[in-house]
């Protein structure tokens, strides 16, 4: 199983932030990058992109459309989820997290 691209990545093997991204929360995003490429058929397609909005950490997620509804889950419950233990995470980073899930169109 390879690594989820997330954004910002610099190649240099210790999957952290580069220097725009450093300060967001890249403990909340490798937490949100393992549980979704855990749950997905295909982990390749993985992308975790952060970005800072209105004073707190957006972190987006992408899937491929087919593992859409396994990241949303029964009515939003497995999406709820996630979000609260990236939430939690975020908080060892000191930054509040929000979480949206997209699909990859391909």
């Amino acid at each position: 199983m390879s690594d989820p691209q997330i954004d910002g990545d610099d190649g240099d093997g210790d999957d952290g932030f580069d220097a725009g991204n450093t300060a967001l929360a890249p403990t909340a995003a490798a937490v949100l990058a393992h549980i979704v490429t855990s749950i997905v058929d295909n982990p390749e397609a993985v992308e975790v992109d952060a970005s800072e909005h209105r004073g707190r950490v957006r972190l987006d997620v992408r899937v491929g459309p087919g593992d859409l509804g396994r990241v949303i889950g029964r009515r939003g419950r497995t999406a709820q989820s996630i979000r609260t233990v990236v939430r939690a995470a975020a908080t060892r980073d000191d930054a509040s997290a929000d979480v949206d899930v997209e699909f990859i169109d391909d």
